[in-house]
């Protein structure tokens, strides 16, 4: 049964990820939702399962759990090797490319350091739609950048692995809830609903949107509790009719425990739309990095004095 488990967030830690001298929690929660956005669309361009991407999200977040996000950069920009060294570049990690390094690495999908440093390079490009509002044709084309930018990525990428792994204490084990979610699906016989393959897309994507969620879904509750939430979610969705009874209890679920995810699960979309460039907005577009929220703390400083 230690397969189907995960290692829990503690309360101690929650309580040090909002205390006083950290980053505020509205900014914690834009700097989370935008990179495993990031990690979500490098996966899908290196072609990698989504097994191996969601994983590489659950050990973020893991990993900003015990460790400050200012520590690392979130994306490190496409010119950043081009520019005079610095302590400020020789500092500058990606740790979204680590964590997908690490799991694809551990999976039998492995992709080198070259792939990710083609992948995040686009993705962080002026060229790239990550995150930016303009229509497609209005971007401007995509150059490629010049080795030196893998000849500087790679030991950024290499030191940061042995950090992550450091942190994690080596225990990288991930369970996920989406096979036992198609399980429960089966046990409940919902694959005889005629709208079944929605159904089941449906339950998928509620349980990969949670991986965005703000509210650290994966590391607050074990893969059958989600699984469950998430099945309950895509059958009200759809309108497929549900066991009269409490059936949830036979998986192991408590009601407030249910409730607490379906809310979770349904809310990120709708806070994503409203808050996430409101609270630290780029200064180039794209993708947040560690200097836009550097710029954002010292403008609330100067407000506040």
């Amino acid at each position: 049964m230690s397969l189907l488990a995960n290692p829990l967030v503690t309360s101690e830690q929650l309580f040090q990820r909002r205390s006083v001298g950290a980053l505020p929690i509205e900014i914690q929660d834009a700097i989370f939702f935008a990179t495993q956005s990031l990690t979500q669309a490098a996966g899908i361009l290196l072609e990698l399962p989504q097994s191996v991407t969601a994983q590489a999200n659950v050990l973020l977040a893991r990993y900003w759990l015990v460790e400050n996000m200012m520590a690392d950069e979130f994306s490190v920009r496409t010119l950043l090797p081009l520019l005079p060294p610095s302590p400020e570049a020789n500092r500058s990690q990606d740790v979204s490319a680590a964590i997908l390094y690490l799991t694809a690495k551990l999976s039998s999908h492995p992709r080198s350091p070259r792939e990710l440093s083609a992948i995040y390079s686009y993705l962080l490009s002026k060229s790239s739609p990550f995150f930016r509002t303009q229509q497609l044709q209005n971007l401007p084309k995509y150059v490629p950048p010049p080795e030196s930018h893998y000849q500087s990525f790679r030991p950024r990428l290499l030191t940061l692995e042995s950090r992550i792994l450091a942190a994690l204490s080596f225990n990288t084990h991930v369970a996920l809830p989406h096979p036992l979610a198609i399980t429960y699906l089966q046990s409940l016989d919902f694959f005889c609903h005629p709208r079944r393959e929605a159904l089941a897309r449906r339950t998928i994507a509620y349980l990969n949107t949670a991986l965005l969620s703000p509210q650290l879904l994966y590391t607050t509750h074990q893969p059958h509790a989600l699984a469950v939430a998430a099945i309950y979610c895509a059958a009200r969705d759809l309108g497929a009719k549900m066991p009269e009874c409490e059936w949830w209890e036979v998986f192991d679920v408590e009601r407030e425990e249910l409730g607490f995810l379906v809310v979770g699960m349904r809310s990120v979309e709708g806070w994503a739309r409203e808050r996430l460039m409101v609270e630290v907005p780029t200064s180039e577009g794209g993708m947040i990095t560690r200097g836009d929220v550097e710029r954002v703390l010292r403008e609330r400083e100067e407000k506040r004095g």
